[in-house]
């Protein structure tokens, strides 16, 4: 951060910052396994949209995509004393879901950052599930990609739920997969008309890549 501020160039973070997000998974035991990187452009900005039940999540999506990414998390995390200073470097953007119209201003300055080159990484759950849940989708990621015409990229997260699940305060060494779906186009899309059937298309990617049938619409 002090660089940064010496350079007076936030973007000179961005390099560390994947380093120490890989460091952590990797001290913490972890082996990462990505799969789908071929599906993305390489000069294409998207709305990552994913399933969620560990902060293994964030670190993960934010290191290994291929592409400059910030998030939107929950607002607590970035109350953390270094790494919360750290993330506001790198556009890891806090979202108040008990305040509609914060939500609301937050998901509009993601689409300003995404509409400047930098993909985005949404857990449409809103919160971290237990393990074997699969929670419903908030809207917020799709009015998101509708209203920039960024294509969204199903993200399947596996087996993090186990390694560092909601409610463990140690992380277990494992095997953790990130799988990056084919992307959903939203050009000549409209909310009113087309967001909910998007949205049940890429939440049923993500269920059936998790093997969950019983989510598959």
């Amino acid at each position: 951060m002090l660089l940064a501020r010496i350079k007076g160039d936030r973007e000179y973070a961005y390099p560390w910052a994947a380093w120490g997000a890989r460091a952590w998974l990797r001290w913490s035991g972890m082996r990462i396994v990505v799969r789908g990187r071929e599906n993305l452009a390489a000069n294409q900005s998207y709305v990552f949209v994913s399933n969620h039940h560990s902060y293994l999540d964030t670190a993960m999506m934010f290191a290994y995509t291929g592409k400059k990414m910030g998030v939107i998390a929950k607002k607590e995390m970035l109350d953390w004393i270094v790494a919360g200073k750290f993330m506001k470097y790198v556009n890891v953007i806090a979202i108040d879901r008990t305040n509609k119209e914060s939500a609301i201003e937050t998901m509009r300055n993601a689409a300003d950052k995404l509409r400047s080159g930098i993909s985005f990484g949404v857990f449409a759950e809103g919160t971290r599930a237990l393990p074997n849940e699969f929670l419903p989708f908030k809207k917020g990621a799709f009015y998101m990609a509708i209203d920039t015409g960024f294509p969204i990229v199903p993200v399947a997260m596996k087996n993090t739920d186990y390694a560092m699940g909601k409610r463990q305060n140690l992380a277990y060494p494992a095997i953790c997969e990130m799988i990056m779906l084919a992307p959903f186009e939203t050009k000549n899309l409209t909310t009113e008309r087309d967001l909910p059937d998007l949205l049940v298309k890429v939440r049923g990617a993500i269920a059936k890549e998790l093997g969950r049938k019983g989510d598959i619409e």
